[in-house]
Parts: structure tokens; C-alpha cells; sequence
């Protein structure tokens, strides 16, 4: 994820091996966990992106975004999760004007507080963060 912080985002891994997602990311008092795909494939025109684990396709809940990286091209896609739940492979044309994920192009403001951030749903902040937004746990 070192695009991501590049983009300034605060980025995160989780210890072990036993979450559906590989990253959090930290933005405006706000987590977004994030599922980190990449591919080489091509299948006439579209770059083939396997969103599921070994059992199928994710779950909902499982992960905020998708971060998928299209190798050949060096592009992201930044693809929140409610477009994408319940496929198990996404199609992605970075060449096509009208691609339905054409707006997810290189959307890092999804994860730096853009306006449309918030319909993600992240997780929000618990404990002693100066940015926190809501009461601690305890």
C-alpha cells in the first residue's frame, strides 16, 4: 500500500492472518479496512479481478474498499465494497470512457475524506485518539 501513503494515508497491518481484509487505513478519525488485489490478466479488453477468497465471494462486511491494482497499466481502482458484494470477479476497463467503474479510478479521495467516503461505512474510532468521534469503549 505504499501508494496509499503517498496519498498521505496513515496505513496499517493487521497482526496475523485470520482477517478478510489486508490493510487499514487511517483518515480523518475514521478506519476503512481495505482488501488488496492485483492482477495481470486480461479477458477481451477488461483486466479480471478476483474479488473472493478460497470459500467464494466475500461476505458483506468483510472489508470497506477493494484497492485493486492493475499491474501492466500501474493503475488502481479504489472500489467500495457495496459496488462489489457478492461478485467473485470484477471486470475493469482502464481504457473504456464507459466503464461503470470509470469514477473508481484512482479514487484515493474515497479514503482521505472525500464526499463519498462516508457511505463506506467505516469503522469508527474508539480509545484515546485526538481525533476521536465517539465515546471509548470502556
Amino acid at each position: 500500500m505504499e501508494r496509499a501513503a503517498e496519498q498521505g494515508l496513515c496505513v496499517s497491518k493487521p497482526w496475523g492472518e485470520t482477517s478478510q481484509y489486508d490493510f487499514v487505513v487511517e483518515t480523518a478519525g475514521k478506519l476503512f479496512r481495505i482488501q488488496v488485489k492485483s492482477t495481470w490478466s486480461m479477458n477481451h479488453g477488461a483486466y479480471v479481478v478476483c474479488v473472493r477468497n478460497s470459500k467464494g465471494a466475500y461476505p458483506a462486511g468483510a472489508f470497506d474498499f477493494v484497492a485493486a491494482y492493475l499491474i501492466p497499466v500501474d493503475t488502481w481502482y479504489i472500489l467500495p465494497e457495496k459496488r462489489i458484494l457478492s461478485q467473485g470477479t470484477v471486470l475493469l476497463y482502464p481504457e473504456s470512457k464507459r466503464s461503470k467503474y470509470k469514477a473508481y479510478r484512482e479514487a484515493w479521495k474515497l479514503l482521505t475524506g472525500g464526499e463519498t467516503a462516508d457511505e463506506a461505512g467505516p469503522i469508527p474510532m474508539t480509545g484515546s485518539h485526538p481525533l476521536q468521534t465517539e465515546k471509548p469503549l470502556i
